[in-house]
């Protein structure tokens, strides 16, 4: 099955299953942990990422979470605070948080979608842009943690070295 073969107008009532068929053509690494709950390994530019998505169906929400392969020391989490404040001022869909339990920077985002249902280039698009935004910002996370950067200095700095890029 090629990409193009879920057609763009394939609907299901429970994201998760559509988003199973997506990743399954992707070959991406994925447990299903239930009807409502699902982890994926995400191969991307910088590292591997971990994204969790969730359906509620009592909400009629999608909730997707992307996990930096990464942990903000205690001494540093003022910093990325910080610059999560910073990143967040930047976003139009989502937003940066980090998981204080586990220490690790992620991307989140909830879709509420009520009665209606998802479309195959919509989920593929939700994380597309999860994906996308965490490849963009992981430098200045770099910048921040272990290069001891000031937020301001580490997103110049990161959005430098993308616009670089070709």
């Amino acid at each position: 099955m090629t990409i193009t073969a879920i057609r763009a107008d394939s609907k299901t009532a429970n994201p998760l299953d559509l988003i199973e068929q997506f990743l399954s053509v992707k070959e991406w690494v994925f447990d299903r942990r239930g009807e409502d709950e699902m982890v994926v390994e995400v191969p991307s530019q910088w590292c591997n990422l971990g994204l969790f998505l969730a359906w509620s169906e009592e909400l009629g929400a999608l909730h997707l979470s992307c996990a930096f392969d990464m942990r903000v020391p205690e001494g540093r989490r003022a910093a990325v605070f910080e610059l999560l404040a910073h990143l967040n001022e930047r976003m139009w869909l989502g937003h940066f948080a980090l998981w204080t339990e586990e220490g690790a920077p992620m991307f989140r985002h909830t879709v509420l979608l009520g009665e209606r249902r998802i479309a195959a280039d919509e989920a593929r698009e939700l994380m597309d842009i999860a994906i996308g935004e965490c490849d963009r910002f992981y430098p200045a996370f770099q910048f921040v943690i272990w290069g001891g950067k000031s937020p301001a200095e580490a997103i110049a700095a990161a959005l430098l070295d993308t616009a670089g890029e070709a």
